[in-house]
């Protein structure tokens, strides 16, 4: 399971850092794939092979199920590291999460997120009192 959170600098050449105790969780190689919310996924193989057995079982004749198999994994990229530990994100992938300079690594159970720092401030929630409401009403209790 992929928790914590870590800051870290994408360089000029678009790679970036991997924070070794994610390094360890996804392997030697893994995807990066587009994710929700305008930030990246990453999944070990396991997971994402997963994934793949998910998109599969949706209805090939539905256009909205070609879309979202589209989504995640025209843009998906098997990854590798470098001897410093770092990966080079696509370029298409740094845009559409708007990864320019400063990035955030998430720990997101089953998945690492890559997000703009930016982007990822403006996702912290306000107010814990709400997200307590919102556990209340999915039923979630500690």
């Amino acid at each position: 399971m992929f928790m914590g959170e870590y800051s870290h600098t994408i360089d000029a050449k678009g790679r970036l850092i991997i924070p070794a105790k994610f390094r360890e969780g996804l392997g030697e190689k893994f995807v990066v794939s587009k994710g929700l919310d305008g930030c990246l996924y990453a999944y070990d193989p396991v997971a994402w092979s997963e994934i793949e057995e998910k998109l599969k079982e949706l209805p090939q004749f539905k256009r909205e199920s070609r879309k979202i198999i589209h989504f995640f994994l025209a843009g998906a990229a098997e990854e590798e590291y470098d001897k410093q530990g770092r990966i080079l994100l696509p370029l298409k992938l740094r845009e559409y999460a708007g990864l320019k300079k400063d990035a955030v690594l998430v720990g997101a159970g089953n998945r690492v997120e890559i997000w703009d720092a930016e982007r990822w401030a403006a996702e912290e929630p306000d107010n814990i009192e709400e997200i307590a409401e919102s556990l209340g009403d999915m039923g979630f209790s500690f």
